[in-house]
């Protein structure tokens, strides 16, 4: 695997840890595709910068390394190259014989290639996922986490209203413990939207 450079914004260059591993980035763009993918699959390996491929353009022999290989979860195997909108559309000609050159190894592979934009990856599933990873490792208490768990059991159209309503008064210890239960995949919401009192709950 190429290394990934120093990038001269380089608070923007880091690391995310994953459940499979930790995933480098050396964009914002990128930063989040690697957030919304985790919440999403939690399973997936995250390879960054997996391959570099060398194509022919012309009469020149090229190099072109895709930014991120992911494996496992719930889908087929994808290479990714995330890009911004703007940058396609303008280099869009440029990068054609790259992206052919990357469909290629990823059929070889038993893999898809796909190219990401921020409208795919800037979504509400970003927005829930910016609140729910900082939790997914955060400790909570597992009594009152055994007694939510049992109420959306028990419950026919379980809420996030109506399964605190049946706490104590005072269910702030509850909300917090529901909101880790969901980042850790043991309450099941659905991530494509947002995330309000009527947002209902099932159990995975």
């Amino acid at each position: 695997m190429r290394r990934i450079p120093l990038s001269r914004r380089s608070h923007i260059t880091g690391f995310q840890p994953l459940v499979t591993g930790t995933a480098e980035h050396e964009s914002a763009l990128e930063r989040d595709f690697v957030a919304r993918t985790s919440l999403l699959d939690p399973a997936a390996s995250i390879i960054s910068q997996p391959v570099t491929l060398r194509y022919p353009d012309g009469g020149t022999m090229r190099r072109y390394t895709p930014d991120f290989l992911v494996r496992g979860g719930h889908h087929t195997a994808r290479l990714i190259e995330v890009k911004y909108r703007a940058d396609l559309r303008q280099n869009w000609i440029r990068y054609q014989p790259a992206f052919a050159a990357a469909r290629s190894w990823a059929r070889e592979q038993s893999a898809v290639f796909r190219v990401v934009t921020e409208r795919h990856i800037r979504d509400t599933v970003l927005e829930n996922a910016k609140r729910l990873l900082p939790l997914r490792h955060a400790p909570y208490d597992t009594e009152v986490g055994s007694i939510l768990l049992a109420t959306i059991g028990a419950q026919n159209q379980p809420t996030f209203r109506s399964v605190l309503a049946e706490l104590p008064p005072g269910g702030r210890v509850g909300l917090s413990v529901l909101w880790r239960l969901i980042a850790r995949g043991f309450v099941y919401v659905d991530l494509r939207a947002p995330i309000t009192q009527e947002t209902p709950l099932s159990l995975p």
